[in-house]
């Protein structure tokens, strides 16, 4: 571990056990339900994700980035679980964030006070193929309105699903590639057996997020770990 990442390390540890076995970051969420169903067609993307048609079950966790108290806006995570992705038992993992839509704005995260408007990306690119792209996740237009916040999310999605277009950025262009539907909320978990992502474990051959920076992302989530065990519970 380099000096960076023990940085990263101590402070992602430090802000959990401030929190009281809450994790550092994306503290407040709730998971919810829901498929993804790829057509495979149009663009030849020549692997086998996100090539090859089908229909998965996804399971998500939408949640506050940072935490910050309401009214001050934060930026929003969408993590995806999808389920027998490479067959039964192997998943795929992608870790959306609010951002914008523009080549330089997709890696930047945006804050938000509406949990529908505006693009989520994995910020940094996927290597798709042999080539190189970020994952985003467009709300259908029309889709209406949910507050920036949790129980905002989990109540509305009881009521209605909301639709996303998932897409890679590519030379500028956006290319459509899958149909995401999420609906319904689950209890939350909470304490060191709660629901958590990896992008980098649960990747696929030909569709995985390129390495810079892991080490400290890895970091960062092995401290919030510690503190989530560490504290007292809030």
């Amino acid at each position: 571990m380099n000096k960076l990442d023990r940085l990263a390390f101590r402070a992602a540890r430090s802000a959990a056990r401030s929190r009281g076995a809450r994790r550092a970051l994306h503290p407040a969420g709730v998971i919810v339900t829901g498929r993804l169903v790829v057509p495979g067609r149009g663009t030849s993307w020549q692997v086998p994700w996100p090539g090859a048609p089908g229909s998965y079950p996804v399971t998500a966790r939408w949640s506050l980035a940072a935490g910050l108290p309401r009214p001050v806006p934060d930026a929003l995570g969408l993590a995806l679980r999808v389920e027998d992705a490479d067959g039964p038992g192997r998943c795929l993992e992608l870790l959306l964030t609010s951002s914008g839509r523009g080549r330089w704005t997709r890696h930047l995260p945006f804050p938000r006070m509406s949990a529908t408007r505006g693009p989520y990306t994995t910020l940094l690119p996927y290597e798709v193929g042999g080539d190189r792209g970020v994952v985003a996740a467009f709300p259908l237009p029309g889709t209406p309105r949910i507050p920036a916040d949790p129980a905002a999310v989990g109540a509305a999605l009881v009521l209605s699903p909301v639709e996303f277009v998932l897409c890679v950025g590519k030379a500028g262009a956006w290319l459509p590639w899958g149909r995401l539907v999420l609906q319904g909320a689950e209890p939350l978990r909470s304490g060191p057996d709660e629901l958590a992502f990896d992008p980098y474990d649960n990747s696929l051959p030909g569709f995985r997020p390129v390495t810079c920076l892991r080490s400290l992302r890895v970091a960062a989530y092995a401290g919030s770990r510690e503190g989530r065990l560490a504290a007292p519970p809030s």
